[in-house]
């Protein structure tokens, strides 16, 4: 990001980065300093933190009374276990252990942290624009205006980089949230339902939750992921783009939670070894692409730590990696040795192989549900189910080449896109169906080669290697002597 820090007392303008792209026109573009927005993804992580937790906790008393001791130890650990986390890194973002809020961190301890956090955003936002701001920052970014580039200036003042820390400390909350609580308690609740045959409302309730939840994480990982890759440039996502990333991630979540889930029932114990795989899968490949690249730890994680708190943090990030695709596609592929720890380009190898498996995956645990089910499921048409299961993941991976091709904010930076992959794997498969046809056929005049001689062309300039003979050549020599 390029950066240019004013100093309102001296007017020092101090040029960090020079931005390397102009446009055609090489025009700069100042933008004025724009009304703030609102925190609405603040209050919305907020609000979806308070209901799952509280449901949670109503489901847990529920369980209590019917004396439902798994169930119930289950519920609460899916519940504080994220909740835990989450206050940790609230508190590990915004640096609160060196100064003293001893209000803010006992609410953190009471597993409000999130609650005090969006209400000192929304006292910032309402704050805003009643005094000047004594410290301004502009940041350049790059504007995609039709086939133009267009570098832009923008002002950020104090408020607007306090509310967008809040931003950031949210995203990772919701994230969290999603992939470390609310998947495992939705795998759990929707067990239970077809363990005990009969759905409570306040179990409905909480599941259709944690689908919001999930869903939610998942859309905040692909923008994340979009942000980090596209740096430089100032994306903007249309609404159309985020109806067709919301039905892509729910399709996706809900398809592979269903399945998981039957195949459970199925066969309890083989689960287990199902999902610890794709857990440690996920958790070590980063770290062996990191020792195959003989690489060295990123350093700049946090200033104030040691090489084995720097290790601490990046497990706690590869164990997030891992959890998020269990379930879906994370949208970003770890590089340890960077300080973003994300790699600043787009992986389409890994994103074709993750739903080329994942696929397969599914398809082999459903099938092995159908030959397995018990006989809960005679009332249920377990063929249309299957099928019904395979082609949501299908419409899942449909719409996400279409949010690719036509809503992704930066498809114009695409070497290739998604229609000249399709295109290409085309190509390829009729150029080797009409060299297969043509091997088989005799040769012709349609298409072997033929060559035609032009009248007015010397004979001499076809005989480069002296193949006529002596005579011919010394007439023809002659001749080209005489004229």
């Amino acid at each position: 990001m390029c950066e240019v820090a004013i100093e309102d007392q001296g007017c020092e303008i101090t040029d960090m980065e020079q931005c390397s792209t102009l446009g055609e026109r090489g025009v700069m573009v100042v933008t004025p300093h724009r009304r703030v927005d609102p925190p609405l993804s603040v209050v919305w992580t907020t609000l979806l933190y308070c209901a799952e937790f509280v449901t949670a906790g109503v489901l847990c008393s529920m369980y209590h009374k019917s004396e439902d001791v798994i169930w119930m130890s289950l519920t609460i650990i899916f519940m504080l276990l994220p909740a835990v986390l989450i206050q940790l890194t609230l508190t590990f973002i915004h640096r609160d252990l060196g100064q003293d809020r001893s209000l803010v961190l006992c609410l953190h301890l009471l597993q409000l942290g999130p609650v005090i956090r969006c209400f000192e955003a929304l006292m910032v936002y309402f704050k805003a624009g009643k005094k000047e701001e004594p410290y301004v920052t502009i940041t350049r970014k790059i504007s995609l205006e039709g086939s133009l580039e267009v570098p832009k200036e923008l002002e950020i003042g104090q408020t607007e980089r306090m509310l967008a820390t809040h931003r950031n400390a949210f995203k990772r909350m919701a994230i969290i949230q999603a992939f470390l609580g609310s998947t495992p308690q939705l795998t759990l609740q929707l067990y239970a339902t077809i363990q005990e045959k009969y759905i409570l409302s306040t179990r409905l309730a909480l599941m259709i939750i944690t689908l919001i939840s999930i869903t939610y994480g998942a859309l905040v990982c692909s923008v994340l992921a979009i942000q980090v890759i596209y740096d430089n440039y100032k994306v903007q996502l249309r609404p159309g783009a985020y109806l067709c990333m919301v039905v892509w991630r729910a399709l996706e979540i809900t398809t592979r939670v269903t399945t998981l889930v039957l195949f459970s029932t199925a066969l309890t114990h083989w689960v287990i070894l199902v999902g610890m795989a794709n857990l440690l899968f996920f958790f070590f490949l980063p770290w062996v692409e990191f020792w195959a690249r003989k690489g060295t730890l990123a350093e700049g994680v946090e200033k104030n730590f040691s090489k084995l708190g720097t290790t601490v943090v990046l497990c706690m990030f590869t164990l997030l990696y891992a959890c998020i695709n269990v379930f879906c596609w994370s949208a970003v592929k770890p590089d340890l040795t960077h300080q973003e720890l994300i790699e600043s380009k787009q992986s389409w190898s890994s994103l074709v192989m993750y739903y080329s498996g994942r696929f397969v995956e599914n398809f082999v645990l459903i099938t092995l549900w159908y030959y397995f089910k018990s006989d809960f499921y005679e009332y249920v048409c377990a063929p249309l189910l299957v099928v019904q299961l395979l082609i949501c993941y299908c419409l899942a991976v449909l719409f996400m080449l279409l949010f690719y091709q036509f809503c992704h904010p930066c498809r114009r930076l695409f070497k290739y896109n998604v229609h000249d992959c399709l295109r290409c794997v085309c190509c390829c498969r009729a150029g080797g169906r009409a060299r297969s046809r043509r091997g088989n056929m005799p040769p012709s005049y349609s298409t072997a080669a033929t060559m035609v001689l032009d009248p007015e062309e010397p004979l001499v300039l076809l005989d480069p290697h002296n193949s006529l003979p002596p005579d011919v050549a010394r007439q023809l020599g002659v001749q080209e002597s005489s004229a």
